[in-house]
């Protein structure tokens, strides 16, 4: 997937909140992508709730993996609020197409639906390790295991393994890339920067 996130105008540093704005936009492209790569493995994700499950399971990942690189580009104030921000915008993204696609539900929230969902999977995610290389194999593991409970009886044996082998470093990838230079002091953007992350 093709990420792009370079300021239009670069006359100014950008505020964590501007820049979760932008990398929100590059999670939900993400997401989009690894269904798509899903569906042309063979995996049965179909239209409605499931392709909305697997989305929130996805996009909860790809917000902790942002989190973990945040942590080595912003002082612990500035990544607090982007880290909130990503998720509330996702958050906001995934209502409206929820809500567009499934209609309303009564009595329900989606946003609230991820938010909680984020917020019970923090604590786990927390648990492993991120390096400069990325998440360690049980941060990925963790992601296919979520993943498995939500795919069909057939799917169950291989989703793992398309989890931890392909989706989920794909992923990474995609919010690697789309973290480069969102903190980037003005003079500085447009330089080749290897991401750095941590834990």
């Amino acid at each position: 997937m093709r990420v792009k996130a370079q300021w239009f105008k670069e006359d100014r540093s950008r505020t964590p909140e501007e820049a979760a704005g932008v990398m929100a936009f590059i999670i939900w492209r993400a997401g989009i992508n690894a269904v798509k790569q899903m569906r042309e493995a063979d995996f049965d994700i179909d239209a409605g709730q499931p392709y909305f499950a697997f989305m929130r399971e996805v996009l909860v990942f790809m917000a902790m993996v942002a989190d973990r690189i945040a942590y080595d580009q912003l002082e612990g104030e500035a990544r607090g609020r982007f880290t909130t921000e990503v998720a509330l915008r996702v958050a906001d993204i995934l209502e409206e197409n929820e809500n567009r696609l499934l209609g309303p539900a009564p009595g329900r929230s989606y946003r609230k639906e991820f938010i909680d969902l984020y917020n019970m999977r923090a604590s786990d995610y927390a648990t492993f390790a991120f390096t400069r290389d990325g998440p360690d194999f049980a941060f990925l593991r963790y992601l296919g295991a979520c993943i498995t409970a939500l795919v069909p009886p057939k799917d169950q044996t291989w989703a793992m393994d398309q989890m931890v082998a392909s989706e989920g470093p794909d992923a990474v990838e995609s919010i690697q890339k789309g973290m480069v230079g969102l903190f980037a002091p003005p003079s500085e953007r447009g330089a080749r920067r290897r991401p750095v992350s941590g834990d």
